[in-house]
């Protein structure tokens, strides 16, 4: 480890999905399901589900820079979730699961850019990228419950259906990632 790190949070949907790609991931030190970006303080899962904060689910990630590049993060974040449907991600709807990347150092939006233009022309997907791309605001953790939700919870259907597929197709294409 180098020392120095970064942090950058990303809305993909369902945060228990995106946590648990992103746990496997080497040199992402630590990650943390929340909201960010709405209007409401502390707001509560219940009212995120709502859809009245404005708020997105989102994983804060800490990783170091020396062991992954942030290009690499969001050419994961880009395999795990479609970048092209506006305000939902598979059975998941609402503005709470639309899909962002909210950065905490302005450089991280220019990478961020550069990750979308180039997805876009190599994905053939003729649809529009509709992540937005935002600094981070009103960030708050969200419940103990929802930490490591799929480590704790393998089993749950929500998990088996969704999640699981999503870890297993991260490591299928970025197994030099894994930890």
């Amino acid at each position: 480890m180098s020392g120095s790190t970064e942090t950058i949070t990303l809305g993909g949907g369902c945060f228990w999905c995106t946590e648990a790609v992103y746990v496997c991931v080497k040199g992402v030190l630590d990650v943390e399901s929340g909201y960010c970006n709405g209007a409401v303080i502390r707001p509560t899962y219940q009212q995120v589900c709502g859809g009245d904060t404005g708020h997105v689910e989102v994983v804060k990630l800490v990783f170091d820079p020396a062991v992954i590049q942030l290009r690499e993060i969001l050419e994961i974040f880009f395999l795990i979730h479609d970048p092209c449907t506006l305000n939902r991600q598979g059975n998941d709807v609402g503005t709470q699961y639309r899909s962002g990347i909210y950065y905490s150092d302005p450089a991280q939006a220019q990478v961020a850019h550069e990750v979308i233009a180039q997805w876009q022309a190599e994905s053939g997907s003729t649809r529009p990228v509709v992540t937005e791309i935002e600094p981070l605001t009103n960030y708050w953790p969200a419940e103990d419950y929802h930490q490591d939700f799929f480590a704790k919870n393998p089993g749950q259907g929500y998990c088996v259906a969704v999640a699981a597929p999503k870890v297993a197709k991260f490591k299928k294409t970025f197994a030099r990632l894994q930890k």
